[in-house]
């Protein structure tokens, strides 16, 4: 049930966070590597997946099975740094361990019986959600019209509007 509500739960959660916030500006230095970052993962996987028309496996695809949640993860840690709050810090974090277990599950699932041994073959070789390793090559197979059509610019926008709003917050 959570799974189905996580975007609208997110925004709640996040404004919740954000109104609790009590940023400074070097708590938002501290945070903005960690964010960024995030970003970045989530843009360069957005910019590889055709979701369930062909299996992602360029790109960040290439050391974690789920890139987006990764980064997403990532910029909740950041965005936790910068609120500068222990309860604001667990109240985003929280979702990724009560949600996102059973989302991965299901997605996982989902892609066995859509792409059979060849998701198979990828899923033994590719941690599910820690990279063990990253490369160079994470925007190698990126396609800026695919990173559009995913929506993905959302992400860079919120990032942005949050971003904003603790530095408003911080001055």
């Amino acid at each position: 049930m959570l799974s189905r509500i996580r975007v609208p739960l997110g925004f709640v959660v996040g404004g919740v966070a954000l109104y609790l916030a009590t940023p400074t500006p070097a708590l938002i230095g501290a945070g903005m590597p960690l964010a960024v970052i995030g970003l970045l993962w989530r843009a360069a996987a957005a910019g590889v997946i055709r979701k369930d028309r062909g299996l992602a496996s360029g790109g960040p695809y290439r050391w974690t099975r789920n890139p987006l949640y990764f980064g997403s993860l990532l910029l909740a840690l950041g965005f936790s740094v910068m609120s500068g709050r222990l309860d604001c810090a667990l109240l985003v974090l929280a979702p990724f361990a009560l949600i996102y277990p059973g989302v991965i599950r299901r997605e996982q699932a989902h892609l066995g019986r859509l792409f059979g041994e060849e998701y198979a073959a990828y899923a033994r070789q590719t941690p599910a959600f820690c990279p063990r390793r990253i490369g160079p090559s994470m925007f190698d197979t990126f396609s800026f019209a695919l990173y559009r059509t995913n929506g993905e610019y959302n992400a860079a926008l919120g990032f942005g509007a949050v971003l904003v709003i603790l530095l408003l917050k911080a001055a």
